[in-house]
């Protein structure tokens, strides 16, 4: 009966561990979402495209101002096919097409090009998104079909199925030597 009562605790410690393993991945993760108040803005440009020039000298420019309101994310689409992918990927999951670059998007709005019309809106959507609590902000990033996602959620679930193959294994040989030794006896 001794070895019993050491072969459910021992049981009980293997579930456990994984549960305490799961709440630390959970606070890490809730750690970066809180990391940047900056308001994310995606700009996908061209190299050597004026306009997009233009809009990267802007930026630039108001950094001095309103650099701790945002954190540009740019993405080069004319000689990288995977940011020219996920361009299109953000257009259509915005409902858009996305017709050349500059294409920038702070929060739900977006602009395609770049002219002097467009700085105090951006700004003004800048000051906007930024007053937002961080989780109830719009970001078309989280709307993405994730492949990474998509894998570590596989990941995940061939997890749990290892660690219940494992706690049955293990029960099945505690079990078996249980009964072993009280035969013997």
């Amino acid at each position: 009966m001794k070895n019993l009562k050491y072969f459910i605790i021992l049981f009980l410690a293997i579930l456990v561990i994984p549960l305490g393993v799961f709440a630390e991945e959970q606070e890490e993760n809730k750690e970066e979402s809180n990391e940047s108040k900056a308001v994310p803005i995606y700009f996908f440009k061209g190299d050597g495209c004026s306009h997009c020039a233009e809009a990267e000298e802007w930026f630039e420019s108001i950094k001095e101002e309103y650099g701790n309101f945002f954190e540009l994310k740019e993405y080069e689409t004319w000689y990288n096919e995977d940011n020219a992918d996920l361009m299109d990927k953000v257009a259509n999951a915005r409902g858009e097409s996305a017709e050349g670059v500059p294409y920038i998007i702070v929060g739900n709005k977006s602009w395609n090009g770049f002219a002097d019309d467009y700085k105090d809106e951006i700004i003004s959507e800048i000051k906007s998104v930024f007053e937002q609590d961080i989780d109830e902000r719009y970001d078309i990033m989280k709307y993405l079909p994730d492949e990474k996602n998509e894998n570590e959620e596989k990941n995940n679930s061939k997890d749990v199925i290892a660690l219940l193959l494992i706690l049955i294994v293990t029960g099945g040989i505690g079990y078996g030597i249980y009964h072993a030794r009280k035969n013997t006896n």
